[in-house]
């Protein structure tokens, strides 16, 4: 707790440091009185509100339950969002200032030396190019205010024709929607997370496949929720299994551990979700069928590594098509693809898109790919298929930038 307080102190004291040097900075672009006054006004304003948005922030934090506080997610999203912006401007106007730092001083030394300015006054270029910082730096304030705004709830259709080869002719054209990381602790508007719901029955769904963090801390979160996740509906059932965030809020105490458990489960069975612990079912259609294996959470550290494959293949056998649910996309590559048991198609959520980055044809990019091999999206090594969804909700940061929430349709098909 300590640790998170002292990097609030940091995050507050350069904050401090960055809104001084941007109002001064904007505040020269301004050449009469009465607009100065008028810019001083508004901007102090504005400042004071980020500033009661960080005492919220702190609030929240020093009881330990910022990830469960949807409103102080809000704050916390205002705040950081005037920090990047007024970040990236100083940035850009410290590079102005450092080389007029050093143009300066360059002349002065030749004036020394010569007892003549060599380069002439330093170039008057300061206010457009601080028009230039504003209005770069307010291309990610304006996208980040957007992704809070409107972005969070922006729920996208991502389609996929899979062909396999070994697919029971029965289940071709048969249909899968995965959904992943509702983090219900973060929603704050009822209303739009229906019109999300609304979008995955709209597809027509075969199989509903829900993979992971349905919390962000704590199975109560969820609570407001149960009755708009249990009207999704799909013709052969819906199936989930748990994400690193599910665990967090379970007690240390077996006892108490024990009836937490109990409770988060018969939540899934309120919403109409089967849920999966490291086992398997059996689709069935025509006559022929296919296996449905759900893990618990295997993640590369820190996260939680209790998922056990070998458990879920009990009883499967060698010549049976499979599709797992396993939250972490790092488990496909330390534990499903060296598994002898081929698996023809994992899904995956957990790592958001970052909830930020650019997901174009062809140009797709987000800091989150420096921590992860497999980010986003569809993957294929050795015949084998991973798809790694970007979330239906939102953690920490209450927005998304780029990477819409998403609902996916895998359609499968024999090759």
């Amino acid at each position: 707790m300590n640790s998170r307080l002292n990097f609030l102190y940091v995050l507050l004291t350069m904050y401090l440091m960055l809104d001084i040097y941007t109002f001064f900075g904007l505040r020269s672009l301004f050449a009469e009185k009465q607009a100065k006054l008028v810019f001083s006004g508004v901007y102090i304003a504005t400042s004071i509100f980020a500033f009661f948005s960080f005492y919220k922030v702190f609030q929240v934090v020093s009881k330990g339950s910022i990830f469960t506080d949807s409103s102080a997610n809000i704050y916390l999203g205002l705040f950081f969002t005037m920090f990047v912006g007024k970040l990236i401007f100083v940035a850009l106007m410290l590079l102005q200032d450092v080389g007029r730092l050093f143009w300066g001083i360059g002349d002065s030394i030749h004036a020394a030396v010569t007892d003549r300015m060599r380069f002439g006054s330093i170039p008057s270029r300061r206010k457009f190019l601080t028009f230039a910082a504003a209005g770069i730096a307010a291309v990610p304030f304006l996208g980040m205010l957007y992704g809070i705004t409107k972005g969070k709830y922006r729920y996208t259709v991502n389609k996929v024709k899979l062909n396999f080869p070994d697919l029971p002719k029965a289940f071709e054209g048969f249909k899968i929607i995965q959904i992943s990381d509702i983090h219900s602790g973060s929603f704050d508007n009822a209303d739009k997370v229906a019109e999300g719901v609304a979008m995955v029955n709209q597809q027509q769904a075969d199989l509903v496949l829900f993979t992971g963090d349905l919390v962000n801390a704590d199975k109560d979160e969820i609570n407001p929720y149960i009755d708009i996740f249990g009207k999704i509906e799909a013709r052969e059932g819906k199936y989930a299994v748990l994400g690193n965030h599910d665990y967090y809020g379970a007690p240390d105490d077996r006892s108490e551990s024990a009836a937490y458990w109990k409770d988060f489960h018969n939540k899934y069975d309120q919403m109409g979700f089967r849920l999966m612990n490291n086992e398997n079912a059996r689709i069935e259609r025509n006559g022929e069928q296919i296996c449905l294996l759900g893990v618990e959470n295997w993640g590369a550290p820190p996260f939680p590594q209790i998922g056990d494959l070998d458990r879920a293949l009990r009883n499967v056998q060698d010549d049976e098509f499979c599709v797992l649910m396993s939250h972490d996309p790092t488990h496909w590559e330390h534990r499903v693809l060296p598994n002898k048991k081929k698996i023809h198609l994992t899904l995956s959520g957990h790592t958001h898109g970052m909830q930020f980055g650019i997901n174009l044809p062809g140009m797709k990019w987000s800091p989150v790919q420096y921590r992860y091999k497999r980010w986003m999206g569809l993957y294929e090594e050795a015949k084998q298929y991973l798809y790694i969804n970007r979330g239906f909700g939102f953690l920490a940061f209450p927005g998304r930038v780029g990477m819409w929430p998403e609902i996916t349709v895998i359609e499968l098909g024999v090759a």
